[in-house]
């Protein structure tokens, strides 16, 4: 009977069980590895905060109680943008002052401002997105990547956390050793500190204690550049802003027009601040946002858009705890945190060459707070009135008046 079967027929059968088993295999493989976050542009358009619809009276006493103390601060000198949501709705937002005070150009919404350190938790989730697809392990250390690099013993967790005991590579490098290329990048700053004699005395050893440090988060953005095998500012385009839908973001180092579109100045005493000799060092600074994009940064990460709910548990785990206190680090965002270890504010602000910056996210009551401004004021960081019109007395007691 079986001889009778035409040898096409065998062929045919053959081939649909090479066809199932490599299927099979498929699968298993795509079950076993990390599960990839589909984004599609329903879910994106809904990142948006939404206006505020028949507000009851405690909402309108809340927005008069906001629209005043923000009138004060612009009084008092505060020249950015504001953005308030509670709940996914707009309680408040505008424009005080000018994108570039010589010009007099009016600010609004869509202008761009430089995060400064603001931009560090976007380089963390960057990081994470890659340790999430299995290319980089919180355990690695820097050598794996860069095998000059010669402090031993940090690791990838270290950096984010700031327990590195890295020293500030803005402080570690004098004249002599600042020659060549006008303005360093990343790679730079890592070829020094692989090459110079004597090398920079670290602050402390490896994950004895948090010190917060930017040169860990300019080797987290050239860690990602290694990996990855993209420039760090394309790397977030690919991973976080196009995701997203975050159309206003760039890095400083990006000069197309597109990027160029809406930038402000930095100042300070009343006058614009030149480009610094470190500006192109970026991860630890150099992003330029708006407070649109920076609300679906944060609204689309709590929605799980970017990273897995695990690892997001991470960034927000307290890993500051040499002294008692209610402020803690996690993976590129600080915190307040209650009795439990838990976080009850999820913050961090952000200052360099005239910017002040800050996002304040209260989990409980789905409040989000950017302030952005490009003339060094204060009072961007004196955020205590405005929580205690967000939250109440009773949750901001602690909260000192400069976060």
């Amino acid at each position: 009977m079986l001889k009778k079967v035409q040898p096409k027929v065998w062929w045919a059968a053959l081939a649909v069980l090479v066809i199932l088993v490599v299927s099979w295999g498929l699968v298993r493989k795509k079950k076993s590895g990390p599960e990839e976050i589909m984004v599609d542009g329903k879910m994106v358009s809904k990142l948006d905060p939404v206006p505020v619809k028949n507000p009851d009276a405690a909402t309108l006493l809340k927005i008069s109680k906001i629209e005043d103390i923000f009138r004060r601060k612009k009084r008092a000198g505060f020249n950015g943008n504001v953005l308030i949501v509670q709940k996914g709705q707009v309680l408040y937002q505008n424009s005080f002052g000018f994108a570039h005070l010589k010009k007099k150009d009016t600010l609004n919404s869509h202008s761009r401002f430089q995060l400064a350190s603001l931009s560090k938790p976007f380089t963390a989730i960057a990081i994470l997105k890659l340790v999430q697809e299995g290319r980089v392990s919180l355990d690695d250390s820097v050598q794996r990547f860069f095998p000059d690099f010669p402090y031993h013993g940090v690791k990838v967790d270290m950096l984010l956390s700031h327990r590195s005991g890295l020293p500030n590579y803005i402080y570690s490098f004098d004249d002599s050793v600042r020659h060549g290329k006008k303005y360093p990048d990343n790679l730079d700053i890592m070829d020094w500190y692989a090459k110079v004699v004597p090398t920079p005395t670290p602050y402390n050893r490896p994950g004895r204690s948090f010190n917060y440090c930017n040169t860990n988060y300019c080797v987290l953005a050239a860690i990602v550049e290694k990996v990855s095998g993209e420039d760090f500012g394309r790397y977030l385009y690919d991973q976080i802003f196009a995701p997203l839908g975050m159309t206003n973001s760039f890095l400083v180092t990006d000069t197309s027009s597109a990027a160029m579109q809406f930038r402000t100045d930095g100042h300070q005493f009343g006058r614009k601040l030149d480009k610094d000799y470190y500006d192109d060092v970026v991860g630890d600074k150099g992003l330029y946002s708006t407070t649109g994009d920076i609300y679906k940064f944060y609204n689309g990460l709590s929605q799980g858009l970017l990273l897995d709910k695990k690892l997001l548990d991470e960034a927000f785990k307290p890993r500051s705890f040499e002294r008692a206190g209610i402020r803690n680090y996690g993976y590129g965002f600080r915190m307040h945190t209650k009795e439990d270890n838990t976080p009850r504010f999820i913050y961090h602000g952000g200052w360099w060459k005239g910017y002040n910056t800050m996002l304040w996210v209260c989990p409980e009551d789905e409040a989000v707070i950017i302030v952005l401004g490009n003339s060094y004021n204060r009072s961007t960081y004196d955020l205590k009135e405005l929580l205690e019109v967000i939250h109440g007395p009773g949750k901001v007691e602690e909260i000192e008046k400069d976060i």
